[in-house]
């Protein structure tokens, strides 16, 4: 299996590691002191050596922080994992906030007592949120204290060791063009912004310019480390060598100086006294860099890190390869969507479905026979009211029986090497209440709108979020979470800047990748949530309009659960786009099943009924 069930998290430590990191800040004379849930590259996926947060409090969650003071203790969760922080922390211990309406710069300057000495570990903390943290405490007249080694890891007595995964070459015909390219692309953005140089920190980024992958944080394939590019001039790659096989060392040593990682600090120095300007994404990049050339002389410009956004507008070797992979992954998923079919309620637990699905992940292959190479996270398997807890992770502990008259969610990813996907269907055990097939329905009309549209360039993720939420408005209903997000190419199944959510501000271009899963979610009851991932295409002209626009191309290929549909409350339109996606779906993956998997599909996508008032 590519994920474990041992349930982790253990609440009951939580009082007595909180304890000792106050005994420490006691001795440092600091009246707090800030535990981000990131690392060094301020990464959604971390290595298993830097979850402190999880080690301080328990919260196993991809965000959040804490922070601790003398008296009291904060947790910081978003909508996500208000359910989840709950059951995994001592709430005797801790207060749960909002990470979104009120994280830890708002809560300081709300709060933050005269002469407050609140340390934080500048390698955890981004620039932006470090000057966030520092004005907050500024306004009350408080400091913010930078710690030279974080007291976690003087605590954390059993902490792994840093990850030394192999790294791997990804071939030009996944990745569709060559580094050397992607550098030249990458040297004239840097010198665009009047820099000399910039420090790529984010893993992806330095996985998609030199074309690697690795094996260091899990369902991710990065490669931990950093590089510094320069407007003119090689790269220097700083990874630990013990990584690189001969033939990636070979590789990576004709286009960059391999340097390690404790190296950079020594070499971005000696850029910073030789007067380098260098550029740093002030949302990315440590505030632990920004300090360490302005201390040494040099200029930092705040600029978005040049690999973001290349990255994110897929090449057309790319999107072939996230279609075929998409294609293999609908296969297994028909196959799991047919087994759930012949189970009885209360026979199966939500365990065995993600084994039974990452089975047929496995075992599902067109022409290319790609394998799956990993999960591209931990799939959520929630059966009635683990379906409520909206980024659920079952475990040993908590898994459940599939229960007669209860809905399964099931959200699930793999990763091939040409491509990353990712797929919510939530189905019924047994024969689902009224409320169950009404909210359902609301939730498939919002995907389906988003799935319509036609929008003109410059239209931004926030602009379009609110057509997924407008049925489930009209009837007094919402979800805490986001529309979309964006996807790597056999990279992170979360990937930046694209997503479509509020806050979702940057541009939707050609060849973004975002995924497409309004919900609904029933405290204590059940989860509905509906996922396709989808692709910006070109603009075309519309006929007879004046401005070209942009679509979207649905990526996913696996069927809708007509038994959860009240028909009647879909438009015409609603109706056409599901019958032609089902249409799809059979014609695009019915070759590649057969028998009773085949026979099942043929029922799930035939058309809906033509006497349909709509």
């Amino acid at each position: 299996m590519f994920q474990s069930f041992d349930d982790v998290s253990d609440p009951t430590r939580g009082a007595g590691r909180v304890s000792e990191l106050r005994e420490w800040m006691t001795a440092n004379d600091l009246d707090g002191f800030l535990v981000p849930r990131s690392d060094e590259h301020q990464g959604e996926y971390v290595a298993a050596r830097s979850e402190r947060l999880a080690w301080l409090t328990g919260f196993t969650g991809s965000a959040g922080a804490a922070l601790i003071l003398r008296e009291r203790a904060i947790l910081f969760v978003d909508g996500r994992y208000t359910l989840q922080a709950r059951h995994q922390v001592d709430t005797e211990v801790f207060t749960i906030e909002s990470l979104v309406t009120n994280p830890p710069p708002e809560w300081l300057k709300e709060n933050a007592a005269r002469g407050w000495r609140i340390g934080f570990d500048p390698w955890l903390s981004t620039i932006e949120d470090a000057r966030r943290l520092r004005q907050a405490l500024d306004s009350r007249d408080a400091e913010l204290v930078s710690v030279e080694r974080n007291p976690i890891d003087a605590l954390w007595s059993d902490q792994p060791d840093a990850p030394l995964q192999p790294i791997e070459i990804q071939p030009i015909e996944f990745a569709g063009e060559l580094t050397k390219d992607k550098l030249s692309r990458l040297a004239a953005d840097i010198a665009k912004h009047r820099a000399t140089h910039t420090v790529l920190t984010d893993p992806s980024s330095l996985a998609w310019t030199f074309n690697i992958r690795g094996k260091d944080v899990p369902h991710t394939p990065l490669a931990l480390g950093f590089a510094v590019l320069a407007a003119e001039g090689a790269p220097k790659i700083y990874i630990d060598e013990r990584k690189l096989p001969i033939k990636s060392k070979a590789y990576l040593t004709q286009i960059a100086d391999l340097r390690e990682p404790g190296e950079l600090e020594s070499d971005l120095a000696a850029l910073a006294q030789s007067g380098a300007a260098i550029a740093l994404d002030p949302h990315l990049a440590a505030e632990r860099l920004r300090v360490l050339v302005l201390d040494n002389g040099g200029k930092v410009v705040e600029a978005p890190d040049p690999a973001r956004v290349p990255r994110a507008t897929k090449n057309a070797a790319e999107i072939a390869g996230t279609r075929a992979a998409h294609r293999r992954d609908g296969a297994a998923m028909a196959k799991m969507l047919c087994w759930l079919d012949r189970q009885q309620p209360g026979t199966i637990d939500e365990i065995a479905a993600v084994e039974k699905l990452e089975e047929f992940r496995r075992t599902t292959g067109d022409e290319t026979q790609m394998p799956l190479r990993d999960v591209s996270f931990s799939t959520i398997s929630g059966a009635g009211p683990n379906g409520a807890i909206i980024h659920y992770r079952v475990s040993r502990a908590t898994s459940r029986k599939l229960g007669d008259g209860e809905l399964f969610l099931l959200d699930s990813g793999g990763q091939y090497q040409d491509g990353t996907t990712d797929i919510t269907r939530t189905v019924p055990v047994g024969t689902p209440t009224e409320e169950m097939c009404e909210r359902y329905t609301l939730v498939l009309k919002g995907m389906i709108r988003i799935s319509m549209l036609r929008f003109p360039p410059g239209t931004r993720g926030s602009d379009i979020d609110v057509l997924a939420r407008t049925a489930l408005w009209e009837h007094g209903l919402d979800y805490a979470h986001g529309t979309g997000h964006g996807v790597g190419s056999f990279l992170s199944v979360h990937e930046g800047p694209q997503r479509i959510a509020k806050t979702g501000m940057h541009r939707l271009l050609t060849g973004m990748i975002l995924s497409n899963e309004p919900g609904y979610y029933k405290e204590g009851q059940y989860g509905i949530r509906l996922e396709n991932l989808i692709l910006v295409t070109p603009e075309q002209e519309v006929e007879g309009g004046d401005i070209a626009m942009h679509g979207f191309e649905t990526l996913t290929l696996a069927p809708f659960d007509k038994r959860m549909l009240k028909t009647e409350w879909l438009t015409r339109p609603e109706i056409h786009w599901l019958d032609e996606y089902h249409a799809r779906v059979l014609r695009e993956i019915g070759p590649m099943l057969d028998g009773e998997t085949l026979a099942w599909l043929e029922q799930a996508t035939a058309p809906l009924p033509k006497d349909i008032k709509a």
